[in-house]
């Protein structure tokens, strides 16, 4: 290996990935990168994934059972022989380019992690891939370059500051919030981490509406809105007030819009918290109607509203009980 920069371990967890690791796998291969060793971690698959993974890994890791992304990455690490760790999920295809600009970001010693984002041509093109694939690039495209927290799907972080904040919380035993955790954890100690915009990958995955449900209650809303009593809310991302303002006009509009059959008064207030809705989001909306026309706008607008509907409710109804059980733990205490 002609290494003529930092050794760079790159770590996959995979389950049942094998048709995604036919595209992504060699993809990281072809890195123009030259000084990298690859780690796939299989968790317990039983798709033939490790088999395939052994053709491309020079360290291929098979968990006797399944224990989740987080303590699967936790793993890979472990066995890291370079001082960065690129972490990289089995469904994005990574450019030949994408870990060299972490490493050159990554040059300035300050900075102890960087993560990219998912480019604007996912593989898959139904329209709800689309949309959630779209909504994923334009919020991190948005975003403040320093970042509070971190994403594993394209992110590299120094071992030692890995090491030093204890790896992804493996308490999370599907795909969830854990490196949303982790970064949370390195910015409070005041570690820098860059969103580096230019980082994109691109997702192979084909989303259908109940595996986006699931996505957006079950893995993101609900442990989210746990970790926000205890690490707060970030002002940045899909947190920044114009989200939550418009989560809270999402509320008032499906209201109304119930109150509005007969009631006047109501069916302007729905009116009126449309046009907000419109105003607020302008940008995305423009966003969408650039990249795929004015009929993904349409649909685009009644996903987005939907979605913020549910993840307000879902805040506005979990939030209160874990800030209750938490409390009663602490009288106990």
């Amino acid at each position: 290996m002609n290494c003529n920069g930092p050794l760079v371990s790159v770590v996959m967890p995979v389950y049942n990935s094998r048709d995604y690791l036919q595209t992504s796998l060699p993809a990281i291969k072809r890195s123009n990168y030259p000084c990298f060793e690859l780690i796939v971690v299989d968790d317990h698959s039983s798709d033939g994934s490790a088999e395939f993974a052994r053709q491309y890994a020079d360290q291929l890791i098979e968990n006797s059972s399944q224990l989740g992304p987080a303590a699967a990455r936790n793993r890979g690490a472990q066995t890291a022989k370079g001082n960065i760790i690129f972490f990289a999920d089995a469904d994005v295809r990574l450019f030949p380019d994408t870990i060299s600009k972490a490493v050159e970001v990554m040059q300035d010693d300050a900075i102890c992690a960087v993560f990219g984002s998912y480019d604007d041509r996912p593989e898959a093109v139904d329209f709800i891939s689309q949309y959630k694939n779209l909504m994923h690039h334009f919020i991190h495209q948005s975003a403040k370059r320093q970042a509070q927290t971190f994403w594993a799907g394209c992110g590299a972080v120094r071992k030692k500051d890995f090491q030093e904040a204890g790896g992804f919380p493996e308490v999370y035993r599907q795909p969830s919030i854990e490196d949303v955790d982790l970064g949370y954890r390195l910015a409070q100690v005041n570690k820098k981490i860059i969103l580096i915009k230019e980082m994109q990958v691109t997702h192979l995955k084909k989303w259908g509406l109940l595996s986006l449900l699931k996505s957006d209650i079950v893995q993101r809303a609900i442990p989210w809105t746990k970790l926000s009593l205890y690490r707060g809310l970030p002002g940045d991302l899909n947190f920044k007030l114009s989200d939550r303002l418009s989560g809270a006009l999402a509320c008032f509009l499906f209201l109304s819009f119930f109150l509005s059959f007969g009631i006047e008064f109501f069916s302007l207030l729905f009116l009126l918290a449309v046009i907000a809705l419109i105003c607020l989001n302008r940008k995305l909306y423009g966003f969408f109607l650039k990249q795929r026309g004015m009929n993904f706008v349409i649909a685009g607008m009644g996903f987005h509203w939907l979605y913020l509907f549910y993840s307000t409710v879902t805040f506005m109804l979990v939030f209160p009980v874990f800030f209750i059980k938490n409390k009663f733990r602490r009288v106990i205490c």
